[in-house]
């Protein structure tokens, strides 16, 4: 079990992590329409995850889905820190009626996000659809990952969110399960620690 606390003027965040678990999760954020792909992407991560966060949401949703996007990003990290022999690289694409989206990651100990997602829906709920991209940032930076978001149909803002949010569940899934190899890397050190392999 993984335990993180985020305390800023803007947000607290306390995470609790296990990577390997059964999909259950307890995801309180105050905002309902990114509760509800958190919990997507945990079911389908098949990790054990509850987040409990208070922010500044009288300003918008940013800080919020920013501070969550670090948490998630530095359990993975410390995971990866204990559990390196691991498949590393996935690549998912799911579909959601119309929508169709890619994610490709590394967990390579590279930070690196390449998103570009259409023109979405200003809000879903109360979510602001601009901090789909400060989450994502935050997560891949935080985790030590390279990430790549490709979002190759769609035109229902909550479809293509939520296919983005399943096949990143299902892409870390895979990239966390343990490899049968002997390393992470041609280079033969399987430790990250802060820097690529």
């Amino acid at each position: 079990m993984i335990e993180i606390t985020r305390e800023t003027k803007e947000t607290i965040v306390k995470l609790a992590l296990e990577p390997y678990g059964s999909g259950i999760s307890d995801i309180r954020t105050g905002i309902g329409f990114f509760d509800h792909m958190l919990n997507t992407l945990t079911f389908y991560a098949g990790f054990n995850l509850t987040i409990n966060a208070t922010g500044d949401l009288d300003v918008d949703t940013h800080h919020t889905a920013e501070d969550v996007g670090i948490v998630i990003g530095n359990a993975i990290y410390e995971f990866m820190k204990t559990k390196p022999l691991v498949e590393r690289f996935a690549s998912v694409t799911i579909p959601m009626d119309e929508a169709l989206v890619r994610s490709v990651i590394d967990l390579g100990g590279r930070r690196y996000l390449k998103c570009e997602l259409p023109r979405l829906s200003e809000r879903l709920g109360t979510f602001e659809s601009d901090s789909m991209i400060p989450f994502l940032d935050a997560l891949s930076s935080n985790a030590w990952m390279t990430l790549h978001i490709d979002v190759l149909d769609g035109s229902n803002s909550h479809h293509i969110i939520e296919a983005l949010f399943k096949s990143l569940g299902r892409a870390l899934k895979i990239a966390l399960s343990q490899s049968n190899n002997t390393s992470s890397s041609i280079k033969g050190d399987p430790q990250i620690s802060g820097g690529a392999i």
